[in-house]
């Protein structure tokens, strides 16, 4: 029998937090790429201003969750503004109004079972939705405008982790954003064509 019970405990207990502490996996932060469409040639305007206004006010609530976006959307779509419209004219202005640019979580019914309780199943829904229009202003009157909307939407598995949840809300934008960048150039050049240099 020990004589010293009371410190070979003290050794041993240290001893077994290290231990411990040597097996846990450090935490590794995601890092996502940064949304950008600098890569895509600019929507040259003819105009000396570009101004972007936002009608939306995210609610920063249930079942609206946009805020907790890695990129929101409403951010996605002033950095759209900022890369793809440049202003080259020496008069006049435009504006880019956002109406809309949200992302509403839905939680999904489960099924149940047997089978159920060995199937891994969609627990959310996520429905994104942006909408905005650009306006055309010269001699102090509106001279033309352009509007473009997008919707998209996915779902994520119960067991799917937190940045599983970051990536999908990550895709989602981008490829949201890009819908809509593909249906306002659309839209600019058949109703704005006359203000494009």
């Amino acid at each position: 029998m020990s004589r010293f019970p009371g410190s070979f405990a003290l050794i041993v207990l240290p001893v077994l937090a290290l231990g411990l502490a040597a097996c846990e996996t450090p935490m590794v932060e995601q890092r996502l790429p940064e949304l950008t469409f600098a890569h895509l040639k600019p929507i040259k305007l003819n105009v000396a201003t570009i101004e972007v206004v936002s009608q939306y006010r995210p609610p920063l609530k249930p079942p609206n969750v946009e805020h907790l976006f890695p990129t929101p959307p409403l951010k996605a779509l002033r950095r759209w503004a900022g890369d793809r419209l440049k202003a080259v004219g020496k008069s006049g202005s435009a504006r880019l109004v956002i109406h809309k640019a949200s992302a509403v979580e839905t939680k999904l019914a489960k099924k149940t079972g047997f089978t159920a309780a060995f199937t891994k199943q969609q627990s959310y829904r996520y429905d994104l939705a942006v909408e905005a229009t650009l306006e055309i202003f010269a001699d102090g009157r509106q001279r033309g405008r352009a509007s473009a909307h997008a919707t998209r939407f996915s779902t994520l598995r119960e067991d799917a982790s937190i940045y599983k949840r970051q990536r999908i809300w990550f895709d989602l934008t981008e490829a949201l954003v890009r819908d809509f960048d593909v249906e306002m150039e659309n839209n600019i050049r058949r109703h704005l064509g006359a203000w494009i240099r």
